[in-house]
């Protein structure tokens, strides 16, 4: 996968992805979030890709924003269709079959803050800087942002963050549940591949339809609670219950074969 604006390399089955604009502290155009959308083609059809890392270039910034540069002279319907590409992108990030962990250095604001959110789990050094100051420019967050912060944090801290503009440190987010872990910015990548050696001696298919009956929790006119009497059913048909459960009873690693489409 060749980019402009993003790096893209699988390491054993991860694939590191990095926004690369140092020079724009990582900022969000649309060629950007359009190389997101592509990269993430790839990891959905891609069985030789187990899970994704996204990171920012540098150590500044993960993502420190949109870019406001693109926002001059955008029409009404223009900025309508900048908001959907953008969450339809962030869609494709949470609904992904495989896990997804944003590790966060520097700076997450704005579209950057939406990035994260739409990871499974975030990981943050403790240089990280999270928040939503679009009030500031006289916008709101047009990629998920009201609606995925809400899901993290609850309502009334969502409220005051998006409508303060106010900036939060690592602590503060892992105190509010935004974040999963601190760590230092030289062991980030480390703890992220640690979490995910965990999560990937699992059932693929598994961790699949966990992902998905969790996000079912937050989709209008969608029954979680019978997604997930369903997906369990389905469960008992595929190779990796048959892996699994024979590997339990025969007290062996079990050993599971990539998720295929």
């Amino acid at each position: 996968m060749n980019f402009e604006n993003i790096l893209a390399e699988n390491d054993d089955g991860i694939l590191m992805l990095t926004i690369n604009r140092p020079d724009k502290m990582n900022a969000l155009n649309k060629k950007t979030v359009q190389e997101i959308s592509q990269a993430f083609d790839e990891v959905y059809s891609d069985p030789g890709i187990r899970a994704v890392i996204i990171t920012g270039s540098g150590p500044k910034a993960f993502v420190a924003g949109a870019d406001i540069s693109e926002f001059e002279g955008l029409s009404n319907e223009e900025a309508k269709a900048l908001s959907a590409m953008g969450q339809s992108v962030f869609n494709k990030i949470e609904n992904c079959p495989k896990p997804v962990i944003a590790a966060v250095n520097g700076f997450a604001l704005g579209g950057g803050c939406e990035l994260s959110m739409a990871c499974h789990i975030r990981i943050a050094s403790d240089n990280a800087r999270f928040g939503q100051p679009e009030v500031k420019l006289g916008l709101i967050p047009g990629y998920g942002g009201t609606q995925r912060l809400v899901q993290l944090i609850g309502k009334g801290k969502a409220l005051e963050l998006l409508m303060s503009a106010e900036m939060i440190d690592s602590a503060t987010a892992l105190n509010l549940g935004l974040v999963n872990y601190i760590t230092s910015p030289e062991e980030l990548q480390a703890k992220c591949r640690e979490l995910l050696g965990k999560i990937m001696q699992n059932s693929p298919y598994g961790v699949k339809k966990v992902i998905e009956c969790v996000n079912a929790n937050f989709e209008d006119g969608v029954d979680g609670y019978k997604k997930e009497i369903d997906a369990f059913g389905v469960c008992f048909g595929t190779e990796d219950f048959v892996e699994g459960t024979g590997a339990f009873n025969q007290k062996r690693k079990a050993s599971f074969k990539p998720l295929s489409n």
